[in-house]
């Protein structure tokens, strides 16, 4: 098995299901789809349909949308991360968000039709398959309390606590419009003007 596979199955695993086996990994293994991806290429583009979980092996992918006339980032994901247009994929209906390469990237495609066939035949797959959707779930909720409740300094260092990632490597106006406020606006409060 390839070390890269290796890493990139145990990274995700262990971050949503450390108990599943060494079976149940290989099981996956076996579906996955190595794709290399250039910077600035598309995974998923406006109006295509999703048909895969991505693990992302290496660099960084942004999904985003387009509203009035600019782009809004939706959500990063780096080493060790899941990507999913998860809308797309269950309904399987045209996606809005685009997914792009923000550095030259190597990801892992974990096509749905596949997953549904493992999990027919493993109840461990099933399991993992369920803490996936637990945890976009709590996620989606923890941005959206966010949004809501937290200034803009405290999206800022949740962001820098949670992900630092994200802040070493995106650029600025995509960081920006992830936290919902614009360039400006993050300038000052990385600077502790705000």
């Amino acid at each position: 098995m390839e070390e890269l596979l290796k890493q990139t199955i145990n990274a995700v695993v262990n971050s949503r299901y450390p108990e599943m086996t060494a079976e149940g990994q290989l099981m996956l293994e076996g579906i996955l789809i190595r794709k290399e991806v250039a910077k600035g290429e598309r995974l998923i583009d406006e109006g295509e349909i999703s048909r895969h979980f991505v693990f992302v092996a290496k660099g960084m992918i942004r999904q985003f949308y387009f509203k009035n006339g600019k782009d809004v980032t939706e959500h990063f994901s780096y080493e060790g991360c899941i990507m999913m247009c998860i809308e797309s994929l269950f309904r399987k209906v045209p996606s809005h968000l685009i997914a792009e390469a923000l550095e030259p990237s190597i990801v892992y495609l974990l096509p749905i039709d596949k997953l549904h066939l493992l999990m027919d035949m493993s109840r461990e797959v099933n399991i993992f398959y369920q803490r996936i959707l637990e945890f976009s779930l709590i996620n989606s909720q923890e941005k959206a309390d966010s949004w809501r409740f937290e200034t803009a300094k405290e999206r800022y260092n949740r962001l820098l606590r949670t992900h630092p990632e994200v802040i070493k490597r995106a650029p600025l106006s995509h960081i920006a419009s992830y936290l919902l406020m614009t360039p400006e606006t993050l300038s000052r409060v990385r600077s502790g003007a705000l």
